[in-house]
Parts: C-alpha cells; sequence; structure tokens
C-alpha cells in the first residue's frame, strides 16, 4: 500500500517506521530542520522499555503536490495544526482516504466538509513518547509491545476499506481496535485527557507534583465525570464501556487510583511531556470540549476551575494541597451494601444450618 503520512513528530514517525518496515511504501510529510534528519538519517527511535534503537529509511517530501497520489493519508498533527492542511488534502483528489488520527473534541464536520465525508475516517494511536534531537524515544501500551490503534468509520460501519487499512496496521504488528462510534470514542478521550491536561498545568506541569496534590487530582476527577454528564446529556455514548466505571466508583477510590497512575516514569512520558510541549492542542481541545458543555445545562466547576491554568501565567497551586474535601458517600454506601451482604449470607447460611439440624432430628 502507497501511505503517506502528514506529519513526523512521535506517532507519525512510529507509524511510518514500522509501515515501512512492514513493506508498505511510506512516505512522510515534514518540514525545517525535521524534514533534514529524515533525508540524512532517516527515522530514528528507542523504544524507551527495551533500549531497542532502529533506523528505517523512508521517502520524504516537504509539500503535497495536488496530483499525487497515494493509497492512504495518515494525518498525524495536533489538532490546532489540522485546519491548515485540509485545503492542501482536499485538492489531492488521488488520495482515496484520509485516516485523522489523534484527539478531538469537535466532531469530524470540518474534515467532511474539506474532503467530503467519503474520503474521512478517524482514529487515535495509543503511543506516547518524545523527540529529542533526532531521536523519537517511545512507549507504546505502557512499555508491552507495540502500539495499538482504534479506528472507525464517521458511520460506524465495518467496510472493505476499514478493514483494508486495519490489514496495514495489523501486518506492522499494531494491534487494531474497532469503534462503532468513532466520534463519541474521541470525546469521551477529551472528556479525560483534557482535566488531566489542565490538573498537570495546575501542578506546573510536573505528574510528580501533580500525584502528591490533592486538590488537582480530586478536580480532575470531578472534571471527567462532568465531561460525562455532558457527553450523556448530549446523548453521545460513554465509550469504551468499560469507562462508565468513572461514574460509578467511589471518589476517593478514584483519587488513589488517579494518584497511582501519576507516579509514575510512564505518566511522565505519556501525559506530562506531552501537555507541556502541546499546550496549544490542550487548549484547543479544552476549549472544543467546553463549547459542548456550554451547549447543555450541566454545570461544570471543576471543569471551569481547572480551565484557567491552561494559561501558563497562571501561577500553580502549592505542593501538598488538600483543601477541597473528599466525598466519602460512595464509600460508605459501598461498605453499607457489602455489610448488608455479609449480615445476609450470614442469616441464610444460620437459616440453612439450622434447617439440617431439624431434618437431622426428625430423621
Amino acid at each position: 500500500m502507497r501511505i503517506l503520512v502528514y506529519g513526523a513528530g512521535v506517532v507519525g514517525s512510529l507509524y511510518g517506521a514500522w509501515l515501512q518496515e512492514a513493506g508498505h511504501d511510506v512516505t512522510l510529510l515534514a518540514r525545517g530542520e525535521r524534514l533534514k534528519d529524515l533525508e540524512k538519517h532517516g527515522i530514528l527511535l528507542e523504544d524507551m522499555a527495551t533500549y531497542h534503537f532502529t533506523i528505517t529509511k523512508v521517502q520524504v517530501i516537504e509539500q503535497l503536490e495536488a496530483d499525487a497520489a497515494f493509497d492512504l493519508a495518515i494525518v498525524a498533527l495536533r489538532k490546532n495544526q489540522v485546519a491548515s492542511v485540509l485545503p492542501a488534502l482536499a485538492e489531492a483528489k488521488n488520495i482515496p482516504d484520509v485516516l485523522f488520527l489523534g484527539n478531538n473534541a469537535a466532531g469530524p464536520d470540518d474534515y467532511a466538509d474539506a474532503l467530503g465525508a467519503e474520503r474521512v475516517l478517524m482514529g487515535f494511536g495509543n503511543a506516547a513518547g518524545y523527540l529529542e534531537g533526532k531521536v523519537v524515544h517511545y512507549l507504546c501500551g505502557r512499555g508491552q509491545g507495540r502500539s495499538s490503534i482504534t479506528l472507525g468509520e464517521l458511520d460506524g460501519q465495518m467496510t472493505p476499506r476499514l478493514r483494508r487499512i486495519a490489514d496495514a496496521f495489523e501486518s506492522a504488528g499494531i494491534q487494531v481496535v474497532f469503534s462503532d462510534n468513532i466520534d463519541a470514542w474521541l470525546k469521551t478521550h477529551a472528556a479525560i485527557i483534557s482535566p488531566l491536561a489542565n490538573a498537570l498545568y495546575l501542578a506546573g506541569g510536573d505528574n510528580y507534583r501533580l500525584a502528591n496534590t490533592r486538590d488537582g487530582i480530586l478536580l480532575a476527577v470531578c472534571a471527567v465525570r462532568e465531561g460525562f454528564k455532558v457527553l450523556r446529556a448530549l446523548d453521545i455514548p460513554v465509550t469504551p464501556t468499560p469507562l462508565r466505571a468513572f461514574e460509578w466508583v467511589p471518589e476517593p477510590v478514584l483519587v488513589a487510583w488517579t494518584r497511582r497512575l501519576l507516579d509514575s516514569k510512564w505518566a511522565k512520558i505519556a501525559l506530562a511531556r506531552h501537555a507541556n510541549v502541546a499546550r496549544d492542542e490542550m487548549k484547543q481541545i479544552a476549549d472544543e470540549f467546553w463549547a459542548l458543555a456550554r451547549a447543555t445545562a450541566v454545570p461544570t466547576p471543576a471543569m471551569d476551575r481547572l480551565y484557567q491554568y491552561v494559561d501558563p501565567d497562571t501561577p500553580p497551586v502549592p505542593e501538598g494541597s488538600a483543601a477541597i474535601p473528599l466525598d466519602y458517600r460512595g464509600v460508605w454506601a459501598a461498605i453499607t451494601v457489602a455489610a448488608g451482604l455479609v449480615v445476609g449470607g450470614m442469616m441464610i447460611r444460620r437459616r440453612m444450618t439450622r434447617r439440617r439440624q431439624l431434618t437431622a432430628g426428625d430423621e
């Protein structure tokens, strides 16, 4: 398959190299120093879990010509950069399928209006890392194997082209997960990643500092829950289904779990580094989700409070701040239910024992 990868950051470099190694004909579009580095050295990758280092040579171009022909274009850019490339992609009529990978809380309308809905697919790559000099340092699946990717058609159908594109990724060792509502999937992801990014800014961009600042974690947890309420008010399902646990797991449990997640090297690479270098993208995602919230009557005090930290001039809160009280009602409810089950079980067991004793006496 002839593939154009539009963007040579972490995700574009990873998928470009792996697809090329799998036998596909890959061309990477890059600019500036990144273009020169790729032309001279190829794609340099280092797996931070295994320290495995690879060099992959690919074709590189600086701009997309209107008569360029590819089977697939993969757009791997920050959300705030995508609008600038839509005109060139719209003119490239010899590219029938365009896959947009990345954050998106606004939906596919801009893409469909510019290119035609029949050319557009959307998805998200589960890969994290950073570009340092000429080398992309990366982690995938929290250090386990290669990346996974979620793909979907705008109408949720399983089509021959979606299967064909999935086959290309799978040939490169990338696990493919299909979504029958990719727009809802991306909006759910935005409802999670935006509060986490803003909470990181609240803690000065340091995940370890945030892990030690309960108020920041609590605001992020509350903002995610508010975001899920916004989605439900708009009849947008929270997806994938396991994420709905965020709506009922007791608040202290979620805070403890999030703290553990943040207090890790993985969080530094996958969350903090990207949030700090892509603050412009995180602001756009926050603005897009805020627009969704304003279209509902759902109150979003935690989301609104965190939003102010998108501004780099807003000072971070003191490390260790724990002034906002935790809501233990869910914990007490869980304990009450558990206690009821235990007591009920004991009563049933006692009755069964008594019944056996009476039966034995009759005999």
